[in-house]
């Protein structure tokens, strides 16, 4: 007798409610003397399921039975399901049967409230198959071939063995064991030019979480918004750096690495930004402005 046939016949009832002998005999492709058999089994271990004769009768379980005996309140149910309806919004199908398991045996409805989509606009195709890509290698200790940019603009090929796929500030990372420079790395999803992923399997090493790239000695910033400009700042900057004034502005204080992805972050905002502190900016800003103005002159 098949243990697992057991709670599949359970998981099937919950969620059916009722089935004939016939019916599960063809879904388990058994005998329906099995099924009784295995009805017997069943009951003999305590669970209340009971036959009906007759030509509507069937095979069912007493209703809330199970989930009377369930060790989880009712928030801890809703709270298991939601968790799964998350990982399963990132477009992980694997378990999709076991959150229709859970759902029946728990006895709440699911509903699909949450989707993720890991493109930026207009790039839907590339950035959501990159992440498949990243997610497979990840899950399945396969080694990347990356084309890489970084800050300085600097590309370069790599092979890596990726750990954790991190999300932070807005933005999507993968950590990594780097082949090349023998070391662990951050590197942002963005910035993956081009990946192929590898047939080499790798034994997961834990990243060092105290060699975190994240963790930077930044620059005190202090940066005067004009009104018009305020829908960007809400959404780039933390509620707490910001203070309003009378006349609609904003001023932001925060902390930022001052290097040329900063200079190009701020020229974004046009003349809708001010630099407070540090002053030494005002100059550096000013003279690619005055670049940019030079090459773009008519």
């Amino acid at each position: 007798m098949s243990d697992s046939r057991l709670f599949k016949i359970l998981y099937y009832l919950l969620d059916r409610e009722h089935a004939t002998a016939p019916e599960l005999a063809a879904e388990f492709e058994v005998s329906p003397r099995t099924i009784y058999r295995d009805v017997e089994a069943l009951s003999s271990a305590g669970i209340p399921i009971y036959t009906e004769p007759g030509r509507n009768g069937g095979i069912y379980l007493l209703q809330d039975f199970i989930l009377d005996r369930a060790i989880l309140s009712e928030n801890e149910k809703q709270e298991v399901l939601t968790v799964l309806q998350s990982i399963f919004a990132t477009g992980y199908t694997g378990g999709k049967e076991l959150l229709t398991k859970l759902s029946a045996l728990f006895n709440v409805n699911t509903r699909n409230w949450l989707e993720i989509d890991f493109s930026r606009w207009g790039k839907c195709a590339y950035d959501n198959s990159k992440f498949e890509i990243l997610k497979t290698a990840v899950i399945q200790y396969k080694e990347l071939k990356i084309v890489y940019e970084n800050t300085n603009s600097e590309r370069s090929t790599r092979i890596i063995q990726p750990l954790k796929i991190s999300y932070k500030s807005k933005e999507w990372y993968l950590k990594a064991f780097c082949m090349e420079k023998q070391d662990f790395r951050i590197f942002k999803l963005n910035r993956i030019l081009e990946l192929e992923l590898l047939e080499n399997t790798f034994v997961p090493r834990p990243y060092p979480e105290e060699k975190n790239n994240f963790q930077q000695s930044y620059h005190q910033i202090v940066l005067l918004f004009s009104k018009e400009i305020a829908y960007r700042v809400y959404d780039e900057f933390d509620r707490t750096e910001i203070e309003y004034q009378k006349n609609g502005d904003l001023v932001v204080h925060t902390e930022m690495p001052v290097d040329p992805w900063l200079i190009g972050y701020l020229l974004s905002f046009g003349a809708q930004v001010e630099i407070i502190e540090p002053k030494y900016l005002k100059g550096v800003l000013a003279v690619q402005a005055q670049e940019i103005y030079r090459k773009n002159t008519p």
